[in-house]
């Protein structure tokens, strides 16, 4: 009867190993075809997939092998924060210089008002990157607490789609400038142009409050490492995150994208119409395009196509190259003052005036680059 009972325990453990064996498989390189179709059923969560497990009252999260070596590979702790560390180096002086003359220096008109929001937003986001720096160097590791890596993670996303909300506007001020001068005068003024950028602000709040409520950072079970937003429970509300992001994406950039495509189109027209006058300003205005499509596209498509594969084909490859694009997308934080700001000459003649006599006062107001336009061949529309 004991070699009975004992054979039936050996058994029961035997089948309990098939299932967890099973289980780890559904996301394992070697998963088979059945296996893997649970997972297919349903697109991935916002980050690569762990399974949970709690040990001693804390919830850690498991990950192929595979998938935490490439987490830890040369490209994550090696040249995304040396990307970061470049973006914040050029960025910061960049930006607070020009914030600082447009804040100090500038003429109170509509386009100011934009530009210095803009130059707000970058600097924000700039001063996430130490964190996300030091998580990266650190070999994906995040010592700070849950509260600032999900304070950081909003941050990062919401001002990075609040810059691109800002430069739609922009650009849809320079082409009612340009191509109705005098019909948009009567709302063209800086107290519309402040009320459209809090509508900015509040909308990117809006947009990437999710991310504020949502647990974000995970111990990985066995290494050491606390990840931030990296690594999330499978199937912890996939279906909504999908949505969400499909939402976030299609909202904070595909649509402003083509409002500002169109815009900056019909500039160049307006523009292109008055001869070799305006020709390097219509070669700026092109420049602002491109440089939205080369520093955003790669980090939204790639953000679409994690998100809506199957987990158990991705195994985190896609996500890696995900993290790429968002650094390359900070990269746009660099790009804007010297797209905006420093192309003016008016606007370099300030910043050494600024610096170099900056406690003579001047009665002279400064003119961005919009309003010198269709004075100086220097300026950007």
């Amino acid at each position: 009867m004991g070699t009975l009972g004992d054979t039936r325990l050996l058994l029961c453990c035997a089948f309990w190993g098939l299932c967890l064996a099973s289980d780890y498989d559904d996301y394992s390189q070697n998963s088979t075809n059945d296996q893997a179709a649970t997972p297919e059923a349903t697109p991935c969560p916002r980050a690569i997939p762990g399974d949970q497990a709690t040990v001693n009252n804390v919830t850690y999260l498991l990950i192929p092998e595979a998938t935490r070596a490439q987490l830890g590979s040369a490209v994550t702790v090696r040249l995304i924060p040396c990307l970061y560390s470049l973006v914040f180096l050029l960025g910061l002086p960049a930006n607070a210089l020009a914030l600082w003359v447009l804040a100090t220096r500038a003429e109170r008109l509509t386009s100011t008002v934009f530009l210095m929001n803009l130059a707000a937003a970058d600097l924000l986001l700039i001063c996430v990157l130490p964190f996300k720096i030091s998580y990266y160097f650190l070999g994906n590791h995040w010592p700070f607490g849950e509260a600032l890596c999900r304070l950081s993670t909003a941050l990062f996303y919401g001002n990075m789609y609040c810059s691109v909300l800002l430069l739609t506007c922009v650009s849809a001020d320079r082409y009612l400038a340009v191509a109705h001068p005098f019909s948009s005068r009567a709302f063209r003024t800086p107290a519309f142009a402040a009320g459209a950028c809090a509508a900015v602000w509040l909308c990117a709040a809006a947009l990437t409050l999710p991310l504020a409520l949502q647990r974000q950072s995970y111990p990985l079970l066995g290494a050491g490492l606390t990840l931030c937003h990296d690594v999330l429970p499978r199937h912890e509300d996939d279906g909504f995150y999908f949505r969400y992001f499909v939402a976030l994406v299609s909202g904070a950039f595909l649509l402003p994208l083509l409002l500002l495509a169109l815009s900056s189109g019909a500039v160049l027209r307006v523009l292109l119409r008055g001869g070799g006058r305006y020709c390097h300003a219509a070669k700026l205005t092109a420049l602002v395009v491109v440089a939205l499509v080369v520093f955003y596209v790669p980090s939204n498509v790639l953000l679409l196509l994690h998100y809506s594969s199957p987990c158990s084909k991705l195994h985190g490859r896609l996500y890696l190259g995900y993290m790429v694009s968002l650094a390359l997308s900070a990269c746009n934080s660099c790009a804007d003052p010297f797209v905006y700001y420093y192309v003016s000459e008016d606007f370099r003649e300030k910043v050494r005036r600024r610096i170099f006599r900056g406690s003579k006062k001047t009665t002279t107001s400064l003119k961005t680059s919009k309003e010198t336009l269709p004075r100086s061949k220097h300026s950007l529309v």
